[in-house]
């Protein structure tokens, strides 16, 4: 039962007759079935025991002194406090029109006296089964639109937040890749109506290399739900290029599963870092060209002889502004890459042919590492940058082998999967953490900051390897376990 009452109970009756015999024998039978029974003569007497502890069902005669039961039952059901207790007649009066009047007053039922034991139990249980379905109904509404109303809260609040976001904001469905609904602040970065952008794919809005960054960030969403801060350059509709960073969120709306796309313009922003780093890396190469010059003539010796401590200290010299430099052309190397200053020339290549020359141009460094390259090559043309790639391969090859043990083994792989070459660059190094491999190929992330110091490196080859295989339509990713090493993957696409 819903209402509170004595465990030792299966429900509070309110019986009600003026004939003592009739409340006694209701009494003694309901009570031997579990019920507790409050026995009532005057219907008076019954209304404000019933409105001060309000039973689970009643049990009423018709005939009695003062206020018969018709009344009684009237008086009931004016009052908030009881108008919902089921009412059962019980009657020696078996006329049709007696009846329908203590349907009409608001009784739910009418036993005929005299009465059989069976049926006023029977009766008793079938309608305080229904009150108990009605409240438990009633508080499962109540449940219902409190739980309505909080949505509805929240859907306000999130309508409003969505469209006054400065963001540029928009929601799609993952199936289909087709537009849902976009903020005002992503139609003014677009250039697009809301008319022209909703219900629209995403390949009609996004350019192909936004289309791919999107791609990238919906497959990693699918294992984590989330991606943040993948970078894309958005094209509006005016031809515009915009840097964007795309943060991306799966989200269900109903029983379809969309992406949440949440963007930060940051093209002022890009433009200003791109003028001061070009700014800084043209005014540091000049004087960093005289300094190196000027060590190199010093470590010839026509200048002079240096004690041992002194080659020492020069070698120290050396081996940091030969770093600066390297750290200074890989940063233009990245600018101009970017920038589209230097431009990707696909021509009709050998893919065996360049793989070796990537391994050939290895060895030296290999050997001096102690460690063994592997080529497994594939005969396949590739409408490819041939410099280009040979400074990725050259460039994960390096990584690789720095990274790697003396007599360990260094694989260049290539293989064919769909309408795509899969080239793969494996070490069994030191491995590179879960946190790490999502932002490796930033500018100037490395697994461990010492890295610059101990392996010569700027921070800036993965970056480059991301920039040359991006522009090629390419894709390029790592998968890796501490202690077990890595494998870079370039997958490009085939003639």
């Amino acid at each position: 039962m819903t209402r509170a009452r004595t465990s030792n109970h299966k429900a509070d009756i309110l019986a009600i007759d003026d004939t003592p015999e009739n409340l006694a024998l209701l009494s003694q039978m309901l009570t031997e079935k579990g019920y507790k029974v409050r026995s009532v003569t005057k219907g008076s007497t019954a209304l404000r025991g019933a409105k001060a502890a309000p039973p689970d069902l009643i049990l009423l005669d018709v005939k009695m002194p003062q206020m018969n039961g018709y009344e009684v039952c009237q008086e009931l059901k004016a009052d908030d406090r009881t108008r919902n207790i089921p009412v059962i007649f019980i009657s020696a009066l078996g006329d049709v029109f007696d009846k329908v009047k203590a349907f009409q007053a608001g009784g739910v039922d009418y036993i005929t006296k005299p009465f059989q034991v069976e049926e006023v139990l029977a009766r008793l249980d079938t309608h305080l089964t229904i009150r108990n379905l009605q409240l438990q109904l009633q508080a499962q509404n109540i449940h219902l639109q409190q739980e309505i109303a909080k949505k509805t809260a929240a859907e306000d609040k999130f309508a409003k937040a969505f469209r006054a976001c400065p963001n540029p904001i928009a929601i799609a469905t993952v199936l289909e890749g087709r537009f849902v609904e976009v903020n005002d602040s992503f139609l003014h970065m677009s250039g697009y109506s809301e008319a022209a952008v909703v219900g629209e794919q995403i390949d009609r809005i996004y350019s192909s290399c936004a289309l791919e960054v999107y791609k990238y960030a919906l497959k990693k969403s699918q294992s984590r739900g989330f991606v943040r801060n993948q970078e894309l350059e958005f094209r509006s509709k005016s031809g515009q290029v915009k840097n964007v960073l795309l943060s991306l969120e799966l989200i269900q709306l109903g029983e379809t599963q969309c992406t949440l796309q949440i963007m930060n313009d940051i093209t002022e922003r890009k433009r200003l870092e791109n003028e001061f780093i070009s700014l800084v890396s043209h005014e540091l190469r000049t004087p960093m060209t005289s300094t190196i010059g000027a060590l190199d003539l010093l470590n010839t010796g026509q200048l002079g002889t240096l004690s041992d401590r002194g080659k020492q200290i020069l070698q120290v010299a050396i081996r940091n502004i030969e770093r600066l430099i390297r750290l200074v052309n890989d940063i233009l190397d990245l600018e101009r890459i970017k920038s589209g200053k230097i431009a990707i020339e696909p021509v009709d290549c050998h893919l065996d042919r360049l793989l070796v020359q990537a391994v050939e141009t290895m060895q030296p460094m290999a050997e001096r590492a102690r460690v063994e390259l592997q080529l497994e090559s594939l005969a396949v043309k590739l409408k490819i940058d041939p410099d280009c790639i040979l400074q990725t391969l050259t460039n994960l090859l390096s990584n690789a082998i720095k990274f790697s043990e003396p007599r360990a083994k260094v694989w260049l792989k290539a293989a064919i999967e769909g309408d795509r070459c899969l080239l793969q660059v494996k070490d069994t190094g030191r491995g590179i953490p879960a946190n790490k491999l999502h932002s490796i190929f930033e500018r100037f992330q490395q697994v461990d900051a010492s890295d610059s110091r101990g392996k010569g490196g700027t921070g800036l080859g993965l970056a480059i390897c991301r920039h040359i295989v991006e522009r090629h339509d390419g894709q390029i990713w790592v998968e890796s376990r501490l202690g077990e090493g890595s494998t870079f993957y370039v997958s490009l696409p085939l003639v």
